[in-house]
């Protein structure tokens, strides 16, 4: 019994060692994935062009917002965000796409109207999409099908973010 103590404890510290140089393994990886996406975001964020003037491509001519804020619709945009685009997008904060806060001082609203209803194509064919694109790594804004109405409510609530 005397002899097997020792190699317990010897066979535990081994254990204990392989274990510990896994941990190590996970936080490095971690930091360097971490410094890696902090880098390329803030490379890439300096290519995405301000354009007031591109109206993007799809269904939405020519869009204008009235004076003041429709906060009803605004209300109802609000809850067509929070079902259909938290995955994916933040109000004021960059996640996995852009943040909605103040996109109407980088976009002319019908090209965010566009976006919303056609951004399938708008990848493909925009400069402003693509490049919103490669900014975000490559991940492609899912089509939600939305109707023209939600589009519409969105866009009012996109105003609203403070």
């Amino acid at each position: 019994m005397k002899n097997i103590l020792p190699a317990v404890l010897t066979l535990f510290s081994f254990m204990m060692i392989s274990c510990g140089g896994g941990e190590k393994k996970e936080k490095f990886t971690y930091q360097t994935q971490k410094q890696k996406n902090t880098s390329n975001s803030n490379d890439n964020a300096k290519t995405i062009p301000v354009d007031m003037d591109n109206q993007g491509i799809g269904p939405i001519k020519d869009f204008t917002f009235e004076d003041s804020v429709n906060q009803e619709l605004a209300s109802i945009g609000e809850g067509v965000f929070k079902a259909k685009c938290t995955a994916c997008h933040k109000p004021a904060q960059k996640f996995i796409g852009p943040p909605m806060k103040g996109i109407y001082e980088r976009r002319n609203p019908t090209w965010v109207m566009n976006i919303l209803l056609n951004p399938d194509e708008m990848l493909q064919k925009d400069p402003v999409a693509k490049a919103l694109l490669e900014e975000y790594n490559g991940v492609l804004m899912i089509n939600q099908n939305l109707t023209e109405d939600e589009a519409r409510a969105l866009a009012e609530y996109f105003r609203t973010i403070k």
